[in-house]
């Protein structure tokens, strides 16, 4: 058994003396050693010839690959006899006295062996494990089943079959290399090592790991200690670009078509995961290592043939030995939560592990434990939360889960689907409703990109938002609080206590969804001000975009949420401002995102202040308490339909005044109560200015208010946990206060499982429109709903067609178009006669509607009008038409008379044909003037306006066809600057890579080796 050593150097002089002197040093002397130098320019072609003589080194170009200077010393050097096997290391591998032998003796004993290496150790620390054989998951991401920086204890010690070996140490049979034709030319670096053993494999061969073979490797390509010559590209995109044409050159071809696609999304989701964590070049190598790949299918198909022989046979037996699919899964995990956490993307750019920042020492113990699964899982405090407050809200929303639509109180029923919601919101004109012209709320924006992640399912996503709110917001409270507070009980006690407030059951009674979004937000708001306030300058700065983001989408579903939060930064600019630097700075970052994003949607909002206090949703004097007592606010409860009784937060409360008597964290306490406060006295101005006849719900101020109070009795926990230590009358006092604090969560729990949600939402909502109506408004006719008010007064609603989604109630109507068509109503219901139900016409009315129960005054006036006629009347309500609809646009001719024109879509607006006729004629729109323009055959048709309200143009004489459009440039260019400032935030919030600390330089001595037999210090 004959050996030759080829060792291949470039630029690794300062590595080269030691992987020379193991070489020489090995207890199995080296048959003969051959060096190679790749145009060293640091003095390695000296140190070689030195060591080998001058005939035993070969000078070759500084561009030649490491399988390209193999390739040349073996067609100069002949065949040694039978049974000769090449040994291959590279400049920055240093062999163990041993390595050689343990390699032979492993050969000598499995005939079918071809291929094998040692377990490689690392260069600097030489306790740290880098490699025991190598595999790939089936996108070409290199896996060597280790821990980052695990230490070698033995814990991998034995020979196994492997998919591959590294070429460093690598110990191949020479008749195996010259039939599989060696390292492919094309792979100069990176995967090289991989295919040839792939391609072994395939054919039939072993390869090995023997891991009492050891050898120590600096990585200097990898790590990028010394310039790479043999490639121009960055070695991260090297290494993926050859795994991905590894995997596709040697896959058979059923697995190709599969491999393709999936490692075009793969590649995609990692370069969006690398986007977000400010790694453009690393996103950029993934894409290009992709395309240049892909993009040269000449190449691919030359490596596709030249691997055909025997590919399909063996691929069973290199199938085994890929990376199980549970641990690729497992890595897909792994590379999101890095992100999340973070750190970013690990990314090990063909090194042999992934360089990671070192653990904080309150991570270490938990690494040090390696739980199970099912451990991990349920033994984690806040998905036991989760859980319990999940069957809580589950038992006690029982009426609600299943049924059809969902809807009531300030829900209006929940139909249509995520394209419907995305078209609502770009389109630069709502033909619904009255018609308006006027920016959607931008939540609907909000509902649509979650609808969209449901695959399209509105009431799915609105289901989660509000069924789901308690659960939600008690994980939001339990993973906001982890900075804060350190005690997990008390982070238990705390999300259990905010997530069963009294606003939380009230939300989900009365469909409060805007409530509901500002609910589980609020947390995450007090843990990002937190981190703004007190975090280092680079983590607080991305903090605030973070805030600013998440304090948009609060704002969008209720405003008021805004104005607490500003008015709360303001105080913190005055009082963090001077202190630390860089707080007002990022505050104003926070405070300025929303108003950004929300700019005109904003700006319309705030002209009608009172809409600042309401939220996403109708707006209903059913849904609040006029009269709500002082008591209630106090005891932080809002009143309204499904709100348990006032004493059940009493505990928390106490619990509260009990941690002001506390010394330790008294500043922080009376923060707290300080935030509590402000946000009680905001609930008390909210629940006495009338909004459109109805005080605003107090919700949101409450929800501030209790989130201050249960974070300053929380942080105080340990405190608790201190005195039941101590013993004696303290334990005592200790477990008092425990049963205080929990008997408020406990007490709402099972009150609101007991009652269910008592309140107008409910299931199997039944269309607002019916069938007979919406199939006889295909033109976009009106139909005018007439409901009673708890008060009396008799109150309407204007549909097209079709019930409402969500978002196209909170369009606003102009007061003088709401009056004149409630003055018309009030008429025909009135029973006065005249010409009301006509007049009802020209707003494009077809309909009148009264769900049950029906007024015998309302039905009899309605009957009794002879511009009306009635269709049905059941127990489900009546339903009347007009008889003479003159749609949405008719032509008003000179002498008064009216006549139906028939309005079609014509691209992006409508299109009508008007008759030829003389005299002044106005082409009406049943719609509010303002921002439309017409064209016929003629040129532009001068605007006016019609009865006050209605969009009109003078009609020409000639006829002919008129377009009708309404101008969407601004609403269009604000969408797309609105979609940049997204993505821009969406940046610079995103956690990003934590800096680590530079890799250490290799010039420096390493670590002192191990003696024999000795693993570990």
């Amino acid at each position: 058994m004959s050996v030759t050593a080829i060792v291949v150097a470039h630029d690794g002089a300062r590595w080269l003396r030691e992987t020379l002197d193991g070489v020489l040093r090995q207890t199995r002397p080296l048959d003969r050693l051959v060096g190679v130098d790749n145009g060293s320019r640091d003095g390695g072609g000296r140190m070689l010839t030195e060591a080998f003589g001058v005939n035993g080194v070969l000078t070759l170009p500084r561009s030649t690959g490491f399988g390209e200077a193999v390739a040349a010393v073996l067609a100069r050097l002949p065949k040694a006899g039978e049974g000769e096997w090449i040994w291959l290391l590279h400049d920055d591998c240093a062999p163990d006295p041993d390595a050689l032998a343990a390699l032979l003796a492993v050969a000598a004993a499995d005939e079918k062996a071809a291929i094998l290496g040692p377990k490689i150790r690392d260069w600097l620390d030489r306790r740290i494990l880098l490699e025991a054989g190598v595999t790939v998951d089936r996108s070409g991401r290199r896996d060597t089943g280790l821990e980052p920086r695990e230490y070698d204890q033995g814990q991998h010690d034995g020979v196994r079959q492997v998919l591959a070996v590294s070429t460093a140490g690598m110990l191949v049979r020479r008749e195996v290399w010259e039939r599989l034709g060696g390292l492919d030319p094309d792979l100069p670096l990176f995967r090289d090592d991989l295919d040839l053993c792939w391609r072994a494999t395939s054919a039939g061969y072993r390869v090995l790991n023997v891991t009492d073979a050891v050898v120590w490797h600096a990585e200097a390509a990898s790590r990028r200690r010394r310039r790479l010559t043999a490639s121009t590209d960055h070695p991260r995109r090297l290494d993926r670009r050859n795994a991905m044409f590894v995997i596709m050159a040697n896959l058979p071809f059923r697995s190709l078509l599969w491999s393709v696609p999936r490692n075009i999304v793969a590649t995609l989701v990692r370069g969006v995961l690398l986007l977000l964590a400010k790694q453009p070049a690393n996103a950029l190598d993934e894409i290009i290592a992709l395309v240049s790949v892909l993009g040269r299918p000449g190449r691919l198909l030359r490596a596709r043939k030249a691997r055909r022989e025997g590919r399909k046979q063996g691929y069973p037996e290199v199938k085994k030995l890929f990376t199980p699919q549970g641990m690729a899964y497992r890595r897909l995990a792994d590379m999101v939560q890095g992100y999340l956490s973070g750190s970013g993307p690990i990314d090990s750019a063909g090194r042999h592990h992934a360089v990671i920042a070192e653990p904080s020492a309150e991570e270490g113990d938990e690494l040090l434990t390696d739980a199970g699964l099912m451990q991990r899982v349920f033994g984690n405090p806040g998905v036991m939360l989760a859980l319990a407050l999940t069957a809580v809200a589950l038992a006690a929303e029982r009426s609600l889960v299943l049924g059809g639509l969902l809807g009531g109180g300030a829900l209006v029923p929940v139909v249509g689907g995520a394209s419907d919601l995305w078209e609502l919101y770009t389109s630069g004109y709502h033909a619904a409703g009255f018609g308006s012209g006027a920016w959607a709320p931008p939540y609907v924006a909000v509902l649509a990109a979650l609808s969209t992640l449901f695959l399209g399912k509105t009431w799915l996503a609105v289901s989660v938002l509000l069924l789901g709110c308690v659960p939600l917001a008690g994980v939001s409270a339990y993973v906001a609080t982890r900075s804060m507070i350190s005690s997990p009980a008390a982070r238990v006690w705390l999300a259990a206590s905010y997530a069963l407030l009294p606003v939380a059951t009230g939300v989900v009674a009365a469909g409060r969804l805007g409530t509901a979004v500002v609910f589980v937000l609020l947390p995450a708001y007090a843990a990002l001000a937190s981190t703004v306030i007190t975090g280092e300058r680079r983590r607080a700065r991305r903090a605030a975009w973070a805030l600013g983001l998440l304090l948009a989408v609060g704002t969008a579903f209720a405003p008021l949420v805004y104005v607490l939060v500003a008015v709360l930064g303001g105080l913190a600019a005055v009082s963090f401002g001077g202190v630390r630097r860089g707080v007002g700075v990022s505050l104003g970052i926070a405070m300025a995102v929303p108003v950004v994003l929300l700019l005109p949607w904003l700006a319309q909002t705030v002209s009608d202040p009172g809409r600042v206090l309401l939220e996403a949703g109708l707006h209903r004097p059913s849904l609040v308490d006029p009269r709500l007592p002082a008591e209630s606010l106090l005891l932080l409860s809002p009143g309204g339909p499904g709100v348990p009784p006032i004493w059940v937060t009493a505990g928390l409360i106490a619990t509260a005044l009990a941690a002001l008597l506390l010394r330790r964290h008294q500043m922080v306490v009376v923060v707290g109560w300080g935030v509590t406060v402000f946000g009680v006295l905001v609930a008390i101005v909210v629940s006495r200015v009338p909004v459109d006849g109805a005080p605003a719900w107090p919700g949101v101020p409450l929800a501030f208010a209790a989130t201050g109070l249960i974070v300053a009795a929380a942080l105080t926990g340990h405190r608790v946990l201190e005195l039941f230590r101590a013993g004696g009358l303290r334990r005592v006092a200790a477990v008092v206060v425990v049963l205080v604090a929990f008997a408020g969560p406990v007490a709402v729990a099972g009150l609101w499982v007991r009652d269910g949600v008592t309140g107008p939402l409910r299931r199997g909502v039944p269309d607002v429109v019916s069938d007979y109506a919406a199939a006889n408004s295909a033109g976009g006719e009106s139909t005018v709903v007439l409901r009673r008010a708890p008060s009396g007064e008799l109150a309407f609603t204007v549909l097209r067609g079709r019930t409402p989604l969500i978002g196209e109630t909170d369009l606003p109507v102009p007061d003088a178009l709401r009056g004149r068509l409630a003055g018309v109503i009030a008429g025909v219901v009135s029973g006065r006669g005249g010409d009301d139900a006509v007049t009802l016409a020209t707003f494009g009315v077809r309909f009148v509607a009264v769900p049950a129960p029906v007024d015998p005054a309302v039905r009899q006036a309605l009957d009794s009008d002879p511009a009306l006629s009635r269709v049905n009347l059941s127990a489900t309500g009546g339903l009347w038409r007009l008889t003479a609809p003159l749609g949405r646009a008719h032509l008003l001719g000179p002498d008064g008379r009216r006549t139906p024109l028939r309005l079609e879509r014509a691209g992006d607006g409508w299109a009508v044909t008007v008759p030829p006729g003389a005299g002044a004629r106005t082409l009406v729109l049943a719609e509010p003037a303002g921002g439309w323009s017409a064209r016929a055959s003629t040129g532009p048709v001068a605007a006016t306006t019609v009865d006050g309200w209605a969009q009109g143009f003078a009609a020409p004489a000639a006829g002919g066809r008129v377009t009708i459009a309404h101008d969407t440039f601004r609403h269009d260019a604000w969408l797309w600057i609105q979609l940049v400032l997204v993505a821009v935030v969406l940046i610079l919030a995103s956690p990003g890579s934590r800096g680590t600390e530079p890799a250490p330089d290799y010039a420096d001595e390493p670590m002192e080796r191990e003696s024999p037999g000795v693993l570990v210090r």
